[in-house]
């Protein structure tokens, strides 16, 4: 082999990027002391851009295909060197591929809480958290503002610029936004789109770089706005409360008539209780609103209901009553009801019962 075979080997004859990379955005071709052929071979694969630089400025761009390197099919950097008609010896150029495909499963999150103004709670801090893609679009700006002379540029070397600025407009795009804190969570792709386009504003024309996707996944809440937004779900869920009381002691008719035993008064209880409760719960069941007020008329006298072990179980006569306070298992403390009254209420504080737990003599007057 002629010393002349010897320097044609060393010289580059194919130009390629096998991308065995998942987030490389930018990769130099190791030319290091070889130079490009005259006619070489230039491949550029899917989701692949091809650059050249040479002496320090960028030439010409190829997309995807195959290509022979030479005067016509590189106008740019031809006038750079001043090929005006055509070259035969082998040229020296940079040569930097830039990948054009998603670079998927970046995340991105606010470091510190948003305070966004809510019609309910007032000022709320909020935190948002996500997921998002990256594409080169525009390979001379990507290299002249950020790449530089680096020999590989990886994603991770913008994700904290672009975290940044995904910070940036989360705060503005919430805190505009007019959402109430309750309904956050339903407007998710909406915020997500406005999120997304307010970020790629600010970094396609600077860095050549775009955003297909955006997603948020999260956006957490103080814990104690957390508590205050459960306890409103609470009271709507309850709604009518006396509806709720009478659903609530209907609830327990079941336990007391399967077990007359535990109650105060023994058998037959429980067949009482349903009785009792039967049409107030069918009134209210039926659009009637609240239970009414009073028990149906006589033939049973005046009853009252008692909360025994977290239960209501009656209803109990006043004889009743005064037995089951002369075994002590009625005190002034035990919760008490009856029909007009507008809740429970201890027994040694309802004037109808206050002489069940009077052990002597009232004072002598003038005493």
């Amino acid at each position: 082999m002629t010393l002349m075979d010897k320097l044609r080997a060393e010289l580059i004859d194919i130009v390629e990027w096998v991308d065995d990379s998942e987030h490389t955005l930018v990769w130099r071709f190791p030319r290091y002391h070889n130079q490009i052929k005259n006619g070489a071979q230039l491949i550029v694969r899917p989701g692949q851009q091809a650059v050249m630089v040479s002496q320090g400025k960028v030439a010409d761009v190829f997309g995807p295909g195959q290509y022979r390197l030479e005067t016509k099919n590189l106008p740019i950097l031809s006038t750079l060197l001043g090929w005006k008609y055509g070259f035969e010896s082998p040229f020296k150029a940079e040569v930097y591929f830039v990948s054009t495909r998603q670079i998927t499963d970046l995340k991105w999150g606010t470091p510190n809480p948003v305070i966004m103004r809510d019609a309910d709670f007032g000022p709320v801090r909020v935190r948002g958290f996500g997921t998002y893609t990256l594409r080169a679009i525009d390979a001379r700006i990507l290299l002249s503002e950020l790449v530089g002379t680096d020999h590989d540029f990886e994603a991770d070397e913008v994700t904290e610029l672009l975290r940044s600025a995904i910070n940036m407009a989360f705060a503005d795009v919430v805190a505009n936004s007019g959402i109430a804190v309750m309904d956050l969570a339903t407007r998710y792709p909406e915020l997500s789109e406005s999120l997304r386009e307010a970020v790629v504003q600010r970094i396609d024309d600077e860095f050549g770089l775009e955003i297909p996707q955006l997603y948020i996944v999260n956006i957490s809440l103080p814990a104690e706005v957390e508590k205050a937004v459960d306890a409103r779900s609470g009271m709507g869920i309850l709604g009518d409360m006396a509806r709720y009381q009478a659903y609530q002691i209907g609830r327990a008719i079941p336990d007391a008539a399967q077990n007359p035993a535990g109650g105060i008064a023994g058998a037959g209880i429980g067949l009482g209780m349903g009785m009792a409760m039967a049409g107030p719960m069918m009134q209210g069941a039926m659009g009637g609103g609240a239970p009414p007020a009073t028990p149906p008329p006589p033939p049973t006298p005046v009853t009252w209901h008692v909360a025994e072990n977290g239960q209501a179980v009656g209803p109990f006569s006043i004889e009743q009553l005064g037995q089951a306070v002369g075994t002590g298992r009625l005190q002034a403390a035990s919760l008490v009801w009856t029909a007009g009254m507008t809740g429970w209420t201890p027994a040694g504080q309802v004037p109808q019962l206050i002489q069940l737990f009077q052990t002597g003599p009232p004072p002598v007057p003038g005493q």
